[in-house]
């Protein structure tokens, strides 16, 4: 529904019970009664007088006889005011019945008038409530289209920038042309195409630095080594003190180098310290939530979280599900297996695809820096996912465990209950 359907159905309805009101407002019910008619009541009646049970009501008035005694001796129908007091009260026409000029008896007619009134009211009152409950039923419906097209796509990019703001540029951001945010989420997912790009390139430079600084590592520990080793033997031959000394002073700067070189290889790991990683008591259900969000393309049965409180962090806890089904994606490409299984003090998410796994020999390397399966040939990535994702559990005080099931790679994520694992 566009948004002008909706604003002329409005303006619609509201000119309609305007009119209603109008209506209602300059109708006046017709309160007198028929001259000609009341006269001809009044001369049936009195021609029958002496034999009103065989009288005949050839008008469309109602009536009540009455004796000059206040007896009733005929009515048109049953309910009509049968005493001079309530006539007054209703408004209804008092005539006499007079015979040979004398007074013997009383002809009320009654007055329909408040009836009358009593229906305009209510069909007034049922053609608003007609109005009213469709004017509802429009803007219940324009509710529905505002969530579905604004705030559910809205949502949608704001918990997209989310995962974009942690690190997550896997997943794609899917489209809509046909709500009013098609445009902006297509830029938004152009914008994680060009940063995953970017990351990609950036984690390729790092690995060939890691590389380089191998290869510079060991090129210098070389001939360093053999330094060492000539001064040890001149050291070991040498009788003057001066020239000892000058041995175990290259000898000491060898170590030195040594050192420094090996100090090379572990430089990297403070890159983690930028990944902060901040747990706290979460209700399991949501859980569910993450793992929905994590099969984008929706190859998993996603079972039913057992009702308990994690000690997680949700924005960390879904990258390390959106590693776990993206590396599962790219690299076996089938139906994902997800099983829950609750313990005392932890609650283990177990994901396993129908890949066939990966050899046995490589399994301990998967969560190292930069190491990547023999299948991950002509696949693009960094070898960086599962080793975060390891990482991030071991903050959260759980764990990530990775195996060969049955049917293909297992990983078990474990989350503690309690953050005392």
């Amino acid at each position: 529904m566009k948004k002008r359907y909706f604003y002329a159905a409005a303006l619609s309805i509201l000119i309609a019970e305007i009119a209603a009101l109008i209506i209602f407002a300059a109708h006046t019910p017709e309160f007198s009664l028929n001259a000609v008619e009341v006269n001809e009541a009044v001369q049936s009646v009195t021609r029958d007088l002496d034999n009103l049970q065989s009288h005949v009501n050839a008008t469309p008035l109602d009536y009540v006889v009455l004796d000059s005694s206040g007896n009733v001796l005929f009515a048109t129908r049953a309910g009509l005011n049968e005493s001079i007091n309530n006539a007054v009260i209703n408004r209804d026409v008092i005539l006499d019945l007079t015979e040979d000029g004398k007074t013997v008896g009383k002809l009320i007619i009654y007055n329909d008038g408040a009836d009358k009134l009593r229906q305009s009211k209510l069909s007034t009152v049922i053609i608003l409530s007609v109005f009213i409950t469709v004017e509802g039923a429009v803007c219940i419906i324009y509710a529905a289209y505002m969530h579905m097209n604004i705030i559910k796509p809205f949502n949608k990019l704001r918990y997209f920038a989310g995962r974009v703001a942690g690190g997550n540029l896997d997943i794609p951001l899917e489209m809509d042309r046909q709500n009013i945010f098609g445009a902006f989420t297509e830029s938004f997912d152009i914008m994680r195409s060009e940063l995953k790009k970017a990351r990609l390139a950036e984690a390729k430079a790092n690995a060939d630095k890691k590389e380089l600084v191998a290869k510079l590592s060991h090129d210098i520990k070389t001939p360093v080594a053999s330094i060492k080793a000539v001064s040890e033997v001149g050291l070991a031959v040498s009788v003057n003190v001066k020239d000892s000394a000058n041995y175990e002073q290259i000898i000491g700067k060898a170590d030195q180098i040594n050192t420094l070189v090996t100090n090379l290889f572990t430089a990297t790991l403070e890159e983690l310290q930028q990944l902060t990683v901040t747990p706290s008591t979460v209700e399991s259900g949501k859980i569910k939530t993450l793992l929905k969000n994590a099969d984008y393309l929706n190859r998993a049965d996603i079972p039913d979280i057992p009702e308990c409180l994690v000690y997680a962090d949700t924005l960390r806890l879904q990258q390390v599900f959106d590693n776990i089904f993206a590396n599962s994606y790219k690299y076996a490409n089938t139906h994902i297996s997800v099983s829950v299984l609750k313990r005392n003090d932890s609650l283990h998410i177990i994901t396993e695809d129908y890949g066939g796994g990966v050899p046995a020999e490589e399994l301990p390397v998967l969560k190292e820096k930069f190491k990547r399966g023999s299948n991950s040939v002509n696949t693009e990535g960094a070898g960086l996912g599962l080793y975060i994702s390891d990482y991030f559990m071991s903050e959260m005080h759980g764990g990530l465990n990775i195996e060969n099931g049955s049917r293909g790679l297992k990983v078990t994520v474990i989350i503690s209950l309690n953050g005392n694992i």
